[in-house]
Parts: structure tokens; sequence; C-alpha cells
């Protein structure tokens, strides 16, 4: 999994629209190999975040849990504190 993806399913507040933007802009990234791409790709590219943006909000309306949802604040800090863990202050 790319790093830069964050997981999005099962939070309280759940994913805004740009947390799905960002995902999907980082998806695109990682299949097509390219941080910024050409101005030839640009169009390509930003369609291709467009198409997917919507596909990711529909997966995480139908997604279903029994786990309570999750705090971004808690989650945060524990990824902190294992950052910290792993790579020192």
């Amino acid at each position: 999994m790319c790093r830069n993806i964050k997981p999005l399913f099962n939070f309280e507040p759940s994913a805004t629209d740009k947390e799905i933007h960002e995902a999907s802009l980082q998806f695109v990234r990682k299949i097509s190999g390219f941080q910024q791409p050409s101005q030839v790709n640009e169009a390509a590219f930003d369609h291709a975040i467009k198409q997917i943006e919507p596909v990711v909000q529909e997966l995480l309306k139908t997604l279903k849990t029994s786990s309570e949802p999750r705090n971004r604040e808690v989650e945060a800090k524990k990824a902190h504190n294992r950052a910290v863990k792993r790579f020192g202050r």
C-alpha cells in the first residue's frame, strides 16, 4: 500500500471530500509513476482522479463494520508515537 494513502473508512466524522481527493491523487500518482504529469498527460491524470473520487465515495458509503468508529485525533497520536518509536524525535 502506498504510505501516503491513509485509511478513510470507519472514522467519525467520515472522510471529507478533500481527503478523498488527496487519496485519489496519491493513487493516480502511484500507478502512473508521475508525481506531477507533463502538460501532455495532465488532462488524462486529472480525468483519472475525477473518475476515482466517486468510486471511493461510493465504496466508503457501502462498506459495513461492527467496529466502533475511530477517532482521528487518537489515530494521529498513535501514528506519531509509532513514528517516534521507529525514528526517534
